[in-house]
């Protein structure tokens, strides 16, 4: 035996490299083999209920950083809601219809040399359902290795027949309250998928366009003007001339007729000597107007034998052009609307390759809008209406999944009205608005963002021209052309979806009268002769109707509705949280969520946007395989994820330096506690130390950070508020100081249980508050913690968090130690000098010599028994005139000097103290350490050294 076996030594099998690439997969099994899931719902049965309902990510392709930042925000939530005691199921859901799956299995079809139109409908959707339920499974596991706990086995898939079946339902709702309609309005439109798509599947991207000033003839001059009048427009989409039906001026603006030559021009006033630096034209201006009086007056076509009018409207404005614009309502959403108002159908020539028809100019049939702007250009030039063109740069919109360029294209569609009547007398956007205002948004510039697109939407276009998604299942009465919206007919083609193993496919299988009621006729007119709807549901349409296919119907017992939580990215303001809202409005008369988060987009380490041109993209696999799921969590919470957020290698390096300080950390708990049993040796707080007393008051402040921080959505606080915790108040002060005081004193004694005390209250506080961050090192600590506390549940997950006991909190004793660690922070600076000088090389050879301020000298003489060892030195001593080989002022204690010199006495080879009693009377060891070693029964003359 030796000296350092009659030491309390840590011991521990928690090993100090995480290894978590490795490590991870065993954690999840064990989940697996414990049905963590189900076991949770069992545990918190009949608690308060928290549900944070899922917005389904598109079941296709890899899942990227985007997911991972966006699942592991959620499984955060909801494991601190569920160790709050609530219990909060998480069920995950994928969108599995719409046009990128298509557009696979179409690639799959070309490599095959097959066609997509040599197949049946059916035979194409059950391609899609393949390849969505391959990628199902795919990102399913890959969500798993993050650690999130949720419903794995049981997810909601938007192509389930029971979804489906659900979604039939709510479109019934929708008809039965009067605001679905068909009109003709435009849309976006994309002439290469050759589909309509909602405002939230296009971004806007820069485009090189022709920028032209055109003349219109007006067919008699104005107010006795002699010459030729011309109203003088500027585009930047010369192919939507064909179908010009008008020129709108603002009733308001001041107009002016500019005489040049023979000709005259109307442009607006403010903008005369922009367009007299474009085209050249100068004049004299000969009238000026207001833009209500130029209403109604007729003006030739340049090149199509058609006479319009001028309109008014307030959507013109002085920007740029001429502040006269070009109505072409079946191209234009302010088009249509002031074409509207004046009784002007929208009309569009062009098909849906976006090719110009019949109806158009043979000069431009069959060309694609694009390719029609250099002919068209071409013959304003030749009938000397076109009076300037450039190239310009300008934002415009492009289809976000095919990158090309959309239209505006006015089609056949049926659309959800924002401004029809509701049963209770306001308009869907009405009730929308309000409900946003009700909300809780978080943060709080979210309400103000969805608040201005919902009042400036237009009616939101409900069908597809695709083939992979729920139909729009209305029939036609073929008599009397009578839209069928019976309630009774919904609910019998969605029972029969239901109940159908390939769920909607039916609908484009069967006949409508196998479909409809037996024996239904057209309430109108009586006629059993129906035709059937073909186009499908806008896939914003599918999820946002998951709020009540997934919370209301009972299919998963665990949810219910409304949801208390939305959470996505920022762009969803235009996207499901949306199409959720108005479906959710319209239905049931209330948003389906009473509070919604949104995070930030992922940059690299530069702050510049991910792409694979810039090849910065990093996929979560690459993390995990060199780090381990555990930093690419903590990377989740290093930053406010409200904003955008960086990564990168290094950055994920920084990451993984501060999980090993944390981890170290919970490893020095547990080496120090291998022989305690909480059941047995917990200290009460009046018999502990006075400094155990102290860091258990920090500790609940950090309780109380942490739960206000989870409270508040500021996951990165906790991170902040307990690394800082950890690397400050602990391991550069508390732990430090502890050691000797573990190590030193006899296994029974009230200084080490007193100790152990605290750091079993550290250990399970601070794995607790960070267990949904660090979901598997929590859990991996929480095995070694049930190795001696026998209360401890299988799982860390399946415990509660901790609550703060105001009864430990001590503001004086903080106070207190405030002060004390002032002249700590002066010590260790003069010892450093010391070092430095080379008086001595470890802090326990010193004695240092305090010449403090009254308040602090109390301080110091009302714990001279230990005060040595907050200091970490082997003597301290107070005076008028400290003296030693180095000395120094106080920087952070005014008035005070600290002096260093060679410690008295000999080192113990115990506990490395100098002292006095070492060596005297033969005693190998200071007094303290005999004093343990009796307590221990060790005879010292087993020690080999003292033999």
């Amino acid at each position: 035996m030796d000296w350092k076996d009659t030491l309390n030594l840590p011991k521990t099998s928690f090993p100090m490299k995480g290894n978590l690439p490795n490590r991870e997969p065993e954690i999840l099994k064990k989940w697996q083999e414990l049905n963590i899931y189900e076991k949770l719902r069992k545990e918190r049965k009949g608690k308060e209920k928290y549900i944070l309902h899922d917005g389904p990510p598109y079941a296709n392709g890899n899942i990227h950083l985007g997911h991972a930042l966006n699942k592991i925000l959620k499984d955060i939530l909801v494991k601190y809601e569920s160790m709050k005691g609530k219990d909060a199921p998480f069920v995950p859901g994928w969108d599995c219809h719409g046009l990128p799956i298509e557009q696979q299995v179409e690639k799959q079809l070309q490599k095959e040399k097959k066609r997509k139109e040599d197949l049946t409908k059916s035979q194409f959707r059950k391609l899609c359902r393949e390849y969505a339920s391959k990628y199902v499974d795919i990102q399913r596991e890959e969500f798993i290795r993050l650690g999130i706990i949720g419903n794995w086995e049981k997810p909601y898939l938007t192509m389930r027949p029971s979804y489906q079946a659900q979604e039939i339902r709510e479109l019934g709702r929708i008809f039965n309250s009067g605001i679905a309609y068909r009109g003709k309005k435009p849309v976006y439109w994309c002439i290469y998928d050759k589909t309509a798509e909602a405002e939230a599947e296009v971004e806007y991207k820069d485009k090189k366009d022709p920028s032209i000033y055109v003349s219109f003839e007006l067919v008699e001059n104005p107010f006795g003007i002699k010459q030729k009048t011309y109203a003088v427009i500027w585009t930047t989409t010369p192919w939507t001339l064909p179908a010009n039906l008008g020129i709108m001026v603002n009733p308001d603006f001041d107009y002016v007729f500019l005489k040049s030559g023979e000709r005259v021009f109307i442009v607006a006033q403010e903008l005369v000597e922009s367009f007299t630096e474009k085209t050249g034209i100068e004049g004299e201006i000969v009238k000026t107007v207001k833009g209500r009086e130029l209403e109604f007056i007729e003006y030739r076509h340049p090149f199509i034998d058609r006479v319009s009018k001028i309109y008014l409207s307030e959507f013109v404005e002085l920007g740029t052009g001429t502040g006269l614009v070009h109505m072409a309502p079946g191209h234009g959403q302010e088009d249509y609307i002031i074409g509207q108002r004046y009784g002007i159908e929208p009309f569009a020539p062009v098909d849906d390759e976006g090719r110009f028809t019949s109806e158009a100019p043979e000069f431009i049939q069959g060309l694609r809008v694009f390719e029609a702007n250099k002919p068209i250009i071409e013959k304003l030039d030749e009938v000397e209406a076109l009076l300037h063109h450039e190239i310009v740069e300008h934002s415009y919109p492009h289809c976000w999944r095919c990158k090309n360029p959309v239209i505006f294209r006015a089609t056949p569609q049926w659309f959800i009205s924002m401004d029809a009547i509701l049963e209770n007398g306001n308009t869907l956007r009405g009730e929308a608005i309000k409900e946003i205002e009700r909300v809780n948004w978080i943060p709080h510039w979210g309400e103000n963002r969805i608040k201005s697109m919902v009042e400036n939407r237009p009616d939101w276009c409900i069908s597809r021209q695709r083939s992979w998604g729920v139909p729009i299942a209305v029939f036609y009465c073929k008599k009397c052309g009578e839209t069928i919206k019976d309630m009774e007919v919904f609910e019998h083609v969605a029972r029969l979806v239901e109940n159908d193993p390939y769920g909607a496919d039916i609908w484009f299988e069967k006949t409508p009268s196998e479909l409809l009621p037996e024996d239904y006729k057209c309430p109108k007119c009586g006629s059993q002769d129906f035709e059937k709807e073909e186009d499908i549901l806008d896939v914003w349409f599918d999820s946002g109707v998951s709020h009540s296919a997934v919370l209301k119907t009972g299919f998963w017992e665990e949810l219910r509705w409304p949801a208390d939580m939305y959470l996505e990215g920022s762009d969803q303001h235009r996207g499901w949280f949306q199409s959720s809202l108005l479906e959710g409005v319209a239905s049931y008369g209330r948003a389906p969520y009473n509070s919604v988060l949104t995070h930030g987009f992922i940059l690299d380490e530069k702050g510049r946007k991910m792409s694979k041109s810039e090849r910065n993209v990093i996929p979560p696999e690459k993390v995990i395989k060199q780090y381990g799921a555990d930093i690419l969590r903590l990377w989740v919470v290093s930053e406010d994820y409200t904003e955008d957020i960086k990564i990168g290698m290094n950055l994920l390096k920084g990451i993984a330096d501060d999980y090993r300080k944390i981890r170290n950390t919970f490893r020095y708990f547990l080496g120090n506690l291998y022989d305690f049993d909480p059941s047995k040796d917990y200290i009460r707080y009046e018999d502990m130390l006075e400094i155990d007393r102290w860091i258990l008051s920090k500790l609940q402040r950090v309780v109380d950070i942490a739960h206000s921080s989870y409270g508040n959505y500021r996951f990165h606080r906790i991170y902040h508020e307990i690394k800082r915790f950890i690397i400050v108040d602990l391991s550069a002060i508390y732990l430090d100081i502890l050691k000797d005081r573990l190590y030193v004193y006899a296994p029974q004694t009230v200084e080490r249980k007193s100790a152990q005390t605290v750091l079993y209250n550290l250990l399970t506080a601070l794995s607790k508050l960070l267990a949904p961050i660090l979901s598997f090192t929590m859990d991996e600590i929480w095995e070694h913690v049930r190795n001696f506390d026998k209360k401890a549940k299988e799982s860390i997950h399946l415990e509660e968090m901790p609550v703060v006991n105001e009864d430990l909190i001590n503001p004086e004793l903080e106070k207190i130690y405030k002060d004390l660690l002032l002249i700590r922070d002066d010590v260790l600076k003069a010892l450093e000098e010391a070092r430095k000088a080379d008086i001595i090389r470890h802090p326990y050879e010193a004695k240092v010599v305090l010449g403090l301020p009254e308040k602090y000298r109390e301080l110091v003489e009302e714990r001279s028994d230990w005060i040595k060892f907050f200091f970490t030195v082997s003597q301290v001593e107070l005076s008028e005139n400290p003296e030693g080989e180095v000395v120094i002022e106080g920087e952070n204690v005014n008035g005070s000097k600290i002096a260093v010199k060679r410690a008295e006495g000999e080192k113990c080879p115990r506990c490395w103290i100098y002292d006095i009693a070492v060596g005297k009377n033969g005693q190998p060891v200071c007094d303290r350490c005999m004093e343990q070693l009796n307590m221990m029964d060790i005879d010292i003359n087993k020690i080999e050294e003292v033999r």
